[in-house]
């Protein structure tokens, strides 16, 4: 059986995607999972966060992408393996934002990150993708690969306003699937002293209902303090309410 692909995207930015990718992707480790993250936004935050600057990676995931075929050496060079109990990476390249244009005229291009995956991701439990904001080719790849998508939101009213957009994008995309995409939303940066965040996640359940996660991300200064590590939430403070709520996600979303 092959890894199950978790893709994690929202259109709209600042709402928790690369803290939920590493995050999440850290938990699991924790758990036993063997995990890999494959940072697909051309920003590479996940991979910036990590200490991994794109002029220092030699093969990224942007290679792989543009690969006519799967070459296990190239994948093998592309993977950054952790330290033991860690998450393998596959780094991201500013030229990720240029895949629409250098694949323009190649067939079945939305099944390019599925075809890989199928391949390369033996012996993995889980392969995390940390998705672009703006739907494209790389946003199509990844929604098509997962096996399901997470759509991080913050909790605040402007953010409800993009939730339209990706809705969209997967309405568009399961017109022409064979299966559709499963999906689940999940409440960021939540501030249970605000009353207005407590009414957005009242009426995100109300609205969403079973696509909704149970676990709910609060507001958590540690998230800030691993990301000026260069560290994920486990390793600076896991007792903390962010790693806590994290892995309560992670065992959401493992098989029963």
């Amino acid at each position: 059986m092959g890894a199950s692909v978790v893709a994690i995207a929202n259109q709209k930015g600042g709402v928790g995607k690369t803290t939920t990718a590493l995050s999440l992707g850290g938990a699991l480790a924790r758990l036993g999972k063997k995990v890999l993250l494959m940072d697909l936004d051309p920003h590479g935050c996940a991979s910036v966060h990590l200490g991994m600057f794109p002029e220092n990676v030699p093969i990224s995931a942007y290679d792989l992408l543009l690969a006519e075929s799967f070459d296990r050496e190239l994948w093998n060079k592309a993977v950054i393996l952790a330290p033991q109990g860690g998450v393998d990476i596959v780094a991201s390249n500013v030229r990720l934002s240029e895949l629409d244009i250098d694949l323009k005229g190649r067939e079945n291009k939305g099944l390019l990150l599925k075809n890989l995956l199928a391949e390369a991701a033996l012996g993995y439990d889980f392969v995390i993708l940390d998705c672009p904001p703006n739907m494209g080719v790389l946003l199509v790849n990844a929604m098509v690969a997962s096996d399901l998508l997470i759509i991080p939101i913050q909790t605040e009213f402007l953010a409800l306003h993009g939730l339209r957009l990706i809705f969209d994008s997967i309405r568009l995309l399961n017109k022409v699937l064979p299966r559709p995409v499963a999906w689940k939303a999940l409440a960021t940066m939540f501030d249970r002293r605000a009353g207005a965040c407590r009414r957005v996640l009242e009426l995100l359940r109300k609205k969403l209902g079973s696509k909704m996660f149970e676990t709910v991300i609060d507001m958590d200064t540690q998230f800030r303090e691993a990301s000026a590590r260069g560290q994920v939430i486990y390793d600076v403070a896991p007792e903390s309410r962010g790693a806590k709520e994290y892995m309560a996600l992670a065992k959401e979303i493992l098989p029963a």
